[in-house]
């Protein structure tokens, strides 16, 4: 193996099966002088199926300020540090951004090892037809946030990706389908990787009703992936009543901008629908 340069490694690890790691990564991390990682248990687990031997320094959302002061210390004495989470890629809904900025910040450099991702490998068995997706990642947990979320994406041009957990995943399948229509396609991705793996594509109006059917499809942790929305004709109902209102107490720009933000579709859309209500002296 070459020499190996003082830097930190972000290395993508595992989502559920242990063999998913890459050559590369066994590489990377036989070879750095340590670990930093969301879990030491679980990065320790890891490890040791590779009989890797290397110390581990914890470093999850609630001390990572602080862990990564650290790091850029140690950095500084030329150490050479891999960066874990306790599964797929640091910094994507899992600790890490704020250390990887500290430590460009530094002047050390950050070389990335790309692996497993839940979101990409639940998009690779999807099958839908979209040509874009949008990484959401997890929603608010409380409900206002959740659904303000929901309904600023409603009106984006391409599949949509969340992360859920199984304690809210049947409230927030709920929260999709009245809020983004039931005719969109909805694929569930559970438990990726590991022995109980369950992908499942169908309306989004039939999926409250899976997860009811089976206490155990609502285990594990989800991929949910949403299709984008149908071709419009123009701006729906709610879109035009949005605009109607807002018209009768803001200026053309003000109302379009507004109407925006709160349905979330095109501004540009919304203001030429403006000037035309407008001219009909609505």
């Amino acid at each position: 193996m070459q020499d190996m340069e003082n830097a930190l490694y972000v290395v993508a690890t595992p989502i559920g099966n242990l063999g998913d790691i890459s050559l590369r990564a066994l590489e990377i991390l036989r070879g750095v002088d340590l670990v930093a990682c969301e879990d030491t248990r679980h990065a320790r687990h890891l490890l040791d199926h590779h009989g890797i031997k290397v110390p581990t320094l914890a470093l999850h959302q609630h001390n990572e300020n602080e862990a990564a002061e650290k790091l850029v210390r140690l950095l500084g004495e030329g150490k050479r540090i891999a960066l874990v989470s306790d599964a797929g890629t640091p910094g994507v809904s899992d600790p890490g951004a704020r250390t990887v900025a500290a430590v460009r910040a530094a002047g050390f450099r950050v070389i990335p090892l790309p692996g497993p991702n839940a979101a990409i490998a639940a998009m690779s068995a999807a099958g839908l037809a979209d040509q874009r997706f949008l990484f959401a990642g997890f929603l608010p947990a409380k409900v206002g946030a959740r659904r303000t979320a929901i309904q600023q994406l409603a009106g984006v041009d391409a599949a949509l990706v969340f992360y859920e957990a199984p304690h809210r995943v049947m409230e927030t399948v709920a929260e999709l389908v009245e809020l983004l229509g039931s005719t969109r396609e909805i694929v569930i991705a559970r438990e990726l990787t590991k022995m109980f793996e369950q992908i499942a594509r169908m309306p989004l109006a039939e999926a409250p009703a899976w997860f009811v059917a089976d206490a155990n499809h609502q285990r594990g942790e989800f991929v949910l992936i949403v299709s984008g929305p149908p071709p419009r004709e123009g701006l729906d109902a709610e879109c035009e009543r949005v605009l109607i209102a807002l018209l009768a107490e803001l200026p053309v720009k003000q109302a379009a901008k507004l109407a925006a933000e709160i349905t979330g579709q095109p501004k540009n859309a919304l203001y030429a629908r403006a000037l035309a209500l407008k001219d009909q002296d609505l």
